[in-house]
């Protein structure tokens, strides 16, 4: 059975339009509080948000879908994905449920849920879920409606177990550093965990209307947070998306550090202090560079499809730890279930703070190779795979590259393009042999 509303990462879509109304999102609601309550009495679920204005209506809708099947919930107000993900966890309860876009604009919204134990669910579980939205309702009657309740202190729990994921004597006193909160769902926390680790924080993105997250600010919109950094004399910038699942970070001569960088630090901080890391994960995406430093260390890189479902699943598979995207979305499976940029955040100022050397000290002789992408608009019934010119400039190029670069050649999965994207330690090589293999798809 093919899934018909959830995509990679839960159901999301623009507000107002399939499937995000509110007829859709209450039925959703109460198919999922069937699918719960299949083998049990009664369930209790936790309700998070971002700070779009569309929340409000998605909230109201899906509580009282939940209440129509005999689901309790708890309600959280704005806070991180991955802080429901801990409080479904650490609250016993049986289900997470995150209404959020993620990085996309305010008109867009969306819903993904997390386990009892705090992680992205099966496609089975999806499977249930969309089985159940065809079947007609079955509303419990008043006796077995479900109940609705306030947690007044979520935040303040999701900060002590961030600052419980770093080691107990990490103090980050004398450091600056400027938070930019994209004006999303990390607005209220991400502050307060970094002040109460002792930095002197100056924070950004953190005045949210319901219209303008990821508006010019966030981990999507860098610039705003180099030139706080450079205005307020800082030691270091943290951005989160709207969700605060991922981040990117800049120092103080504003030198902006993705996700694949950041993975790395993270990754040789845990070497640095005696510890085993047998592998690590990343995406199709994730820059050569990386995987070569990496090997050079004896950690060797498998890569997954892009996005952080894959690479959670490739890293429960091979029951490893650390995994990451150049996008920002870090895993560290030994200090949370999911991907969180708070927690990434610390985890690699603990490793300048352990090392006493600067985040680009930590990076010397890791540069990243210039990557050239070129779209190529390929009619809609074109198989490309079958292009016998293309294969052939696919195997001329990557013989040229050799083991100085790569390529990679993919559909894209909403519109008739072939992304060709071409890596290489010399500039000058990625674009040119990215040209060729454009050419040569186009012909």
């Amino acid at each position: 059975m093919a899934r018909r509303y959830f995509g990679t990462d839960g159901i999301r879509g623009t507000v107002g339009q399939s499937p995000i109304t509110p007829d859709f999102l209450l039925r959703l609601g109460h198919a999922v509080g069937r699918v719960l309550r299949r083998d049990r009495a009664r369930a209790q679920v936790v309700i998070g948000k971002d700070t779009r204005i569309s929340g409000y209506m998605i909230e109201s809708a899906l509580e009282a879908g939940f209440a129509s099947a005999g689901v309790d919930t708890l309600l959280c107000g704005p806070i991180p994905t991955p802080a429901v993900a801990y409080l479904a966890r650490a609250l016993r309860l049986d289900l997470g449920v995150v209404i959020s876009a993620s990085h996309n604009p305010y008109p867009d919204n969306g819903i993904k849920f997390f386990s009892a134990a705090g992680e992205k669910l099966p496609d089975q579980w999806e499977l249930a879920v969309e089985s159940a939205l065809g079947e007609p309702a079955q509303w419990v009657d008043s006796m077995g409606l479900g109940k609705a309740r306030r947690i007044d202190d979520a935040g303040g729990r999701y900060i002590e177990f961030c600052k419980g994921t770093v080691r107990h004597d990490l103090s980050l006193r004398g450091m600056k550093i400027v938070i930019d909160a994209a004006h999303g769902a990390g607005y209220r926390v991400a502050p307060d965990v970094f002040h109460e680790l002792g930095a002197d924080v100056v924070a950004i993105g953190v005045s949210p209307d319901g219209l303008n997250i990821n508006d010019g600010v966030g981990a999507t919109a860098p610039t705003a947070l180099v030139k706080a950094v450079a205005a307020h004399k800082a030691d270091y910038g943290i951005a989160l998306d709207g969700d605060a699942d991922r981040l990117l970070m800049v120092d103080g001569d504003g030198r902006i550090y993705n996700g694949d960088e950041l993975l790395y630090v993270m990754i040789a901080e845990r070497l640095s202090t005696g510890q085993t890391v047998e592998g690590a994960v990343g995406t199709l995406m994730t820059n050569m560079a990386i995987e070569l430093a990496l090997k050079r260390r004896d950690v060797p890189l498998v890569r997954a499809r892009v996005g952080d479902r894959y690479v959670l699943e490739e890293l429960t598979a091979r029951r490893w730890l650390l995994g990451g995207e150049g996008s920002g979305h870090l895993l560290a499976l030994d200090k949370h279930t999911t991907g969180d940029g708070i927690i990434s955040a610390l985890q690699v100022l603990q490793a300048v703070r352990h090392s006493g050397r600067t985040l680009s000290q930590l990076l010397h002789g890791v540069s990243l190779f210039p990557q050239t992408l070129i779209n190529v608009r390929l009619a809609p019934d074109i198989d490309w795979k079958a292009n016998r010119r293309l294969a052939a400039e696919q195997e001329a190029v990557q013989r040229d590259l050799a083991d100085s670069g790569r390529v990679l050649i993919r559909a894209s999965g909403t519109e008739p393009l072939l992304r060709v994207m071409v890596e290489a330690s010399d500039a000058d090589m990625a674009r040119g042999c990215a040209e060729r293999l454009a050419r040569a798809a186009a012909a």
